[in-house]
């Protein structure tokens, strides 16, 4: 284990808020549930623009795969039943290639909630890119007179 002095380089094993060394099976936990979390909803909004154009699921599952966002079928159709229970698709059976396949597509209702969701991603997704660049830049000129402001008189 290294240790490190506050300020200096991070210490080669991750600790938690209290200091403690995480193992790193207890990390790898930690981390896939947090991305499994970020990842529903991110695909629920992949899904609904996807289905701005009618699709089965296996083209579905497809168009996602090819830009780059893999989802598997169990996770693929409960959650496009769940969207269409909420009101957000139509779908509707058909035969194509000697099969019956389930086609979805975005209704009235899913398209309104489709442009609502991409605004709120939109704002979340500015406000991490100010967050991310003001940790890389180092802190805003606002954040520096809070500091110097609250450490005046104390020295």
């Amino acid at each position: 284990m290294s240790s490190t002095k506050p300020g200096s380089a991070r210490s080669e094993e991750p600790s938690d808020s209290f200091g403690r060394n995480t193992t790193p099976a207890a990390f790898a936990e930690i981390f896939d549930s947090l991305r499994l979390e970020l990842r529903r909803g991110c695909l629920v909004l992949a899904v609904l623009a996807q289905l701005r154009e009618e699709h089965y699921g296996y083209t579905l599952r497809k168009s996602l795969a090819e830009s780059g966002l893999e989802i598997e079928e169990s996770t693929l159709y409960p959650l496009l039943r769940r969207l269409e229970a909420q009101g957000l698709l139509t779908s509707e059976w058909r035969e194509e290639e000697k099969r019956n396949k389930r086609f979805y597509r975005l209704n009235a209702t899913g398209q309104a909630i489709l442009e609502k969701l991409l605004a709120e991603w939109n704002g979340i997704n500015e406000s991490l890119h100010r967050i991310l660049k003001q940790e890389t830049n180092g802190p805003t000129k606002s954040q520096e007179e809070k500091y110097e402001v609250t450490t005046a008189g104390k020295e």
